[in-house]
């Protein structure tokens, strides 16, 4: 959560070319995540992509959650880094 910009404060704002997580990394997320908005199982074939952030939320707490432009689920940014990387 806020891993460089701080809670409330999205880490890609509306706009950003993300890339999802190979699926290895996803499954681990999936597996030890006990909290809100748990991936769902169609996630998984998204993983590896790039995509377009299309709007970003905020659960209680501060987590981002990322809604991404022409893939299914919200995203937490855990799942999530910087498609320039």
């Amino acid at each position: 959560m806020g891993k460089n910009h701080g809670p409330y404060k999205a880490e890609y704002p509306a706009g950003s070319q993300v890339r999802i997580l190979d699926r290895e990394p996803l499954e681990r997320f999936a597996k030890e995540w006990k909290y809100h908005n748990p991936l769902q199982k169609e996630q998984f074939q998204f993983a590896g992509q790039t995509a377009v952030v299309k709007s970003v939320s905020f659960y209680h707490g501060g987590d981002e959650l990322y809604e991404l432009s022409n893939v299914p689920g919200l995203w937490h940014e855990q799942c999530l880094t910087d498609a320039k990387d």
